[in-house]
C-alpha cells in the first residue's frame, strides 16, 4: 500500500455509500439482502416471534396505547415487519402500526398493513428495532502509517487501497476515546462516528418505547486490531470491493453508539430473557405426541441456532429505552451476559 496522495481515490465512506445505495448499489437490487446472506430474520421465525414478545412486553409497559408503533429499520424486504404481525396476538395487532424503513422501492405484494417509508416516523410509541443496519452505516477507515499515525485509508472501486491524510477533528477524537491505535504499523480501526450519530437520530424518532440494534459487534476491551471490513456476495465471504456487486460490512462498536441508560447483551442472553432457550423437548413426548415432538425438535433446532455460541448468538442487543421505567430483557452480569451498562450521567 502506497500513501501518495493525489486524485480519483476517496475515503472508505464515500465508497461504501456509492457502492450499496447508489442508483445502481448492492442494496437496490431486487433480490434483497436475503438473496445474499442469512440474518436471524431469515434463519428462523422464532426470532419474528421473539421481537413481537418484547414488543407485547412493551405495550404492557406503555399502558396498552390505542396506537403502537413497531419500526423496522433496514428491513429489507419487510421479512421482519410481516413476522411481527403473524405473531401478535390479534387484540395487540390491531392497535400496532407497522413501519418498514428501507432505501429499496416496497416490493411486490407486501402485506398491506406495513407502511413502507424511506425514514422513520417521527414521536413513535412503541418499538424501533433495527436489525443488522448499523454495520451497514458507512464509515471511514484509518490504519497506522510507518511513524504510528493514524491516517485514512483511501481506495479504488477496484478495492485497491492507499493511505491518505491523517485522521482530524471529530474523527480523531473518536479514535482515541473508543478505539485508541498503537503506533505501530498496519494496524487499523473503523471510525463508527457516523452509526452514533445514526443510532441516536433513530432513537430520537422515539417518543415512548424503545430502540433496538442487533448486529455483529465488539466492545472496546476486545477491538479487531485489523479491523473486520469484509463482502458478502450469494451467501459467501468476499472480497470487500466497492464497486457494487457485494454488501459491505464492518462490525459495529455498539458501546459507542450507547446513548445514557442503554444496556448491552448478548443475542443469547436477550433471546434466553424473552423465552427462547433451544432446549430439546422431553423424549417421552415423542411416543405420547409424535407429531407435536416432531414440531418442538425443529423449533430447538431453530432456536439453537439463533443463540449459538460463535454464531448468531454472539450479535450484540443494545436495548434503549425512553421514557419507560424497565428494560424489559435483563440478562446476568459478566463477560456472556451484560456487556455495557452506560450510566446516566455519563457524557456521550
Amino acid at each position: 500500500m502506497t500513501n501518495d496522495t493525489t486524485g480519483g481515490w476517496s475515503g472508505w465512506r464515500a465508497a461504501t455509500e456509492a457502492a450499496l445505495y447508489g442508483p445502481d448499489g448492492f442494496y437496490r437490487r431486487p433480490e434483497g439482502p436475503a438473496g445474499h446472506f442469512r440474518t436471524s430474520v431469515h434463519a428462523s421465525p422464532l426470532f419474528a416471534a421473539t421481537v413481537a414478545r418484547l414488543l407485547c412486553r412493551l405495550d404492557e409497559e406503555l399502558g396498552r396505547p390505542d396506537r403502537l408503533d413497531f419500526v423496522d429499520m433496514a428491513a429489507g424486504r419487510g421479512e421482519l415487519a410481516v413476522g411481527v404481525l403473524a405473531a401478535l396476538p390479534a387484540e395487540v395487532g390491531a392497535r400496532t402500526r407497522v413501519h418498514a424503513v428501507e432505501i429499496a422501492g416496497r416490493p411486490a405484494g407486501l402485506d398491506h398493513r406495513v407502511e413502507w417509508l424511506s425514514a422513520p416516523p417521527e414521536n413513535i410509541t412503541g418499538l424501533l428495532f433495527a436489525n443488522e443496519w448499523l454495520d451497514n452505516v458507512p464509515v471511514e477507515i484509518a490504519e497506522t502509517d510507518a511513524s504510528g499515525l493514524p491516517r485514512r485509508v483511501l481506495v479504488r472501486p477496484d478495492g485497491r487501497e492507499r493511505l491518505g491524510e491523517p485522521v482530524a477533528g471529530a474523527e480523531a477524537d473518536w479514535l482515541r476515546r473508543w478505539w485508541p491505535l498503537p503506533a505501530e504499523e498496519g494496524l487499523r480501526a473503523e471510525i463508527g462516528l457516523p452509526r452514533d450519530e445514526a443510532w441516536a437520530a433513530a432513537v430520537a424518532t422515539v417518543g415512548r418505547g424503545m430502540a433496538v440494534a442487533v448486529d455483529y459487534a465488539h466492545t472496546a476491551a476486545a477491538r479487531p486490531p485489523f479491523g473486520t471490513l469484509t463482502g458478502f456476495r450469494e451467501g459467501r465471504e468476499s472480497a470487500p470491493v466497492p464497486d457494487g456487486s457485494c454488501d459491505l460490512t464492518t462490525h459495529v462498536a455498539l458501546d459507542a453508539c450507547a446513548l445514557p441508560g442503554g444496556r448491552l447483551l448478548t443475542q443469547r442472553d436477550a433471546l434466553r430473557a424473552l423465552g427462547i432457550t433451544g432446549a430439546r423437548p422431553p423424549l417421552s413426548l415423542a411416543s405420547t405426541h409424535p407429531a407435536e415432538y416432531v414440531r418442538a425438535l425443529a423449533r430447538a433446532g431453530e432456536a439453537a441456532e439463533l443463540t449459538a455460541a460463535g454464531g448468531l448468538g454472539d450479535f450484540g442487543w443494545l436495548l434503549q429505552p425512553v421514557g419507560v421505567g424497565g428494560l424489559l430483557v435483563d440478562g446476568p452480569d459478566g463477560p456472556d451476559g451484560l456487556l455495557v451498562d452506560v450510566p446516566d450521567d455519563e457524557e456521550q
